[in-house]
């Protein structure tokens, strides 16, 4: 965890410590590979291990600036062209010129910067309207349903990684 755990208790303790440990196993997933390896398709897909760090990275950053900034933070999805699309698909491939190293360092400093919002918080409880979209049934969101939003995406996509890594070289997360 990026905060002083020893100044984090009770209830924000607990989600970080869980969000560090989905963190850990998606990070794993990456460990001893080249920046080849890394941005190497397993399945049918367009992910790789490298995308999904960027990825859960980028989806990271974004709903932690919904809980500062509200829907602003998100984008109008209904008005999204091409171009945003594709800037969005990149998310999901490392692209040329991208190293493993970078993409990790990145996502060290997005978690950073989430612990450090989730510590500070003055309430759990403040809520932000969400943007509209066909994904949205509730009207607006917490800062503690977004974290444990984050908290669900980051092991969704850790056991996305697991599978990619098992069939890249064999190797496990666990077991």
């Amino acid at each position: 965890m990026s905060v002083n755990t020893e100044a984090v208790r009770g209830e924000r303790a607990d989600l970080l410590e869980t969000l560090a440990k989905h963190r850990n196993f998606l990070r794993y997933t990456t460990r001893d590979l080249t920046d080849e390896q890394a941005g190497q398709r397993t399945t049918v897909s367009e992910l790789c291990l490298g995308g999904l760090i960027k990825h859960v990275a980028a989806t990271e950053r974004t709903w932690v600036d919904f809980i500062l900034e509200g829907p602003s933070a998100m984008g109008d999805f209904g008005s999204m062209t091409e171009a945003d699309f594709e800037r969005r698909a990149d998310e999901f491939r490392m692209l040329p010129g991208e190293t493993l190293a970078g993409v990790l360092a990145g996502y060290e400093q997005v978690a950073r910067r989430t612990d450090e919002v989730v510590a500070g918080l003055p309430d759990l409880d403040a809520a932000q309207p969400l943007p509209k979209g066909p994904w949205y049934e509730d009207t607006s969101w917490s800062a503690r349903r977004v974290v444990l939003h984050i908290i669900a995406e980051t092991a969704q996509h850790a056991g996305h990684a697991d599978i990619i890594r098992e069939s890249l070289d064999g190797a496990k997360t666990m077991g």
